[in-house]
């Protein structure tokens, strides 16, 4: 790593909090706070199961493409000024998945999720687990960019999330990061406000669920960058038990 790279680094965890880094391995398990277990969550919506297939995960995304189609038309919101499906970028084969809302203006024009401010930001956050855009898998719950980038509307999600269900199953990671209230709330079943549900961990769909606030969030409310940094030290450590076996 360059000189130029580690202060970008540094600058950045100086951002999330963490005001220094030591290389003495009696300091790194100094006092780690105890992990609690996950949580149990009420039974999921079942979804048809996908079909096999011979190219594995890349076959299975392909073919749900494919059902979602580049106009689908299954709900409003391509008459209210959508330019495009936005249906989801990375690795097929990712331990670690992102979950967000909906794409916003610029995920509209370039036909990819979080591309935005937004997705600068959540590009630094997965850098900082030693990761790379390119080795994570990154989805919205909606593919269609709701009219200034309002909530979607509870017909608009009926329509949408078994793609995104779909997604998961095929991809299969073993981690998914719910970035935000209307993500974790859509996956989770719940009205719980995020405040309540950031820094638990969800069994779901054979992975474990991490809600976090959005990256657009942190943007506005740059203090919430701490706690996100708490999530993603679990997320790495969850990642790294699991290379372990």
């Amino acid at each position: 790593m360059s000189n130029e790279q580690l202060n970008a680094h540094l600058e950045f965890f100086g951002e999330l909090g963490v005001d220094g880094i030591r290389r003495d391995a009696e300091w790194c398990k100094r006092d780690e706070p105890p992990i609690a277990p996950v949580a149990p969550i009420a039974p999921l919506v079942p979804v048809a199961p996908l079909a096999p297939s011979s190219t594995g995960a890349i076959g299975l995304l392909d073919s749900i493409r494919v059902d979602l189609g580049p106009d689908c038309s299954r709900c409003k919101l391509h008459t209210l000024g959508r330019k495009q499906v936005v249906f989801g970028v990375g690795n097929p084969n990712a331990d670690l998945m992102f979950v967000g809302e909906a794409p916003g203006a610029d995920e509209d024009i370039q036909g990819e999720p979080f591309v935005g401010r937004a997705g600068q930001l959540l590009n630094r956050i997965i850098e900082a687990i030693d990761l790379r855009r390119e080795d994570v898998y990154i989805a919205n719950v909606i593919k269609c960019r709701p009219p200034g980038n309002r909530n979607p509307e509870p017909d608009e999600v009926a329509q949408c999330e078994p793609f995104l269900f779909r997604q998961i199953d095929a991809i299969r990671p073993k981690v998914i990061v719910a970035l935000g209230k209307f993500a974790a709330q859509c996956l989770l079943k719940t009205d719980a406000p995020i405040t309540r549900i950031r820094g638990r961990e969800f069994a779901y769909r054979d992975a474990i669920l991490i809600p976090t606030y959005h990256p657009a969030y942190l943007l506005r409310n740059p203090s919430a960058k701490r706690d996100v940094w708490e999530d993603m030290k679990r997320v790495r450590a969850i990642l790294a038990e699991g290379a372990g076996t």
